[in-house]
């Protein structure tokens, strides 16, 4: 079934009912995941990792790239996956050469994509080529990044995420969805559920409705750029410098 996001929406109820109570092996393709720049408010995909999160039997997916978009479609045919959601923005591709040999993605297993010790930035989908470009302006400011290409809103990689939570006090997570109920909101529940005490900071599309512009314009303007996400980390870490210069003042 390939849709885009946003009309998709107007079928949630035959998702559920249609498909997802049978367990049926539809593979849900949805086109203009995020913001869609020059189609408008009523375009954008905003929406469908939170809703389709919700529904059982439903797993949640969006590439980083071409090659992985190629994985999860090949995966997501293969016999008895049941209900398989694969999202994906509005634009160009990242990769020249994206005509990659086809290979079975394990389904819920995110990937570690670049090592760090300071803080760790957890993406969905294509922001994760906007995070891989802040890591590089944060290493010129002295911090090291870590990337985690987490590939599936649900299932989660639990054991990817348990390893994230006992190494990094400082998690990030990115996604081109609704800060609302999406990807890391998912991770914020994990994070709970499991005790941990980590500081988690989300970006995301904010909770209010985003008017027309061009994509570049607008990623910009909900801070999911690689921009954006160097500035948070950075003014994170400056924060904490001065809370430790202030300490050191009393003492």
């Amino acid at each position: 079934c390939n849709i885009y996001s946003s009309f998709m929406q107007r079928a949630f109820d035959q998702v559920l009912h249609d498909v997802a109570l049978q367990n049926l092996n539809v593979v849900f393709c949805l086109d203009r995941g995020g913001l869609v720049g020059a189609d408008g408010a009523t375009h954008h995909g905003a929406y469908d990792l939170a809703y389709m999160r919700c529904i059982p039997n439903m797993v949640v997916s969006a590439p980083m790239n071409e090659e992985e978009l190629r994985n999860l479609m090949f995966t997501a045919q293969l016999k008895d996956q049941g209900p398989f959601s694969i999202r994906y923005p509005r634009g160009n591709g990242v990769m020249t050469e994206w005509k990659t040999p086809l290979k079975e993605i394990k389904i819920g297993e995110g990937r570690k994509v670049t090592n760090g010790e300071d803080v760790a930035i957890l993406t969905i989908g294509h922001p994760g080529n906007f995070a891989q470009e802040a890591i590089q302006e944060l290493k010129e400011l002295g911090v090291s990044v870590a990337h985690y290409d987490m590939r599936f809103a649900k299932p989660l990689d639990e054991e990817l995420l348990h390893e994230i939570f006992q190494n990094y006090q400082t998690v990030l997570t990115v996604e081109d969805a609704s800060i609302v109920g999406g990807f890391g909101s998912a991770v914020a529940e994990f994070m709970v559920d499991h005790q941990y005490q980590s500081k988690i900071i989300r970006l995301g599309i904010p909770d209010q409705i985003v008017e027309h512009g061009e994509q570049n314009e607008l990623y910009a303007l909900c801070g999911i750029d690689s921009k954006g996400i160097a500035q948070k980390i950075a003014e994170h870490f400056a924060l904490k410098a001065s809370v430790k210069a202030s300490k050191a003042l009393t003492e």
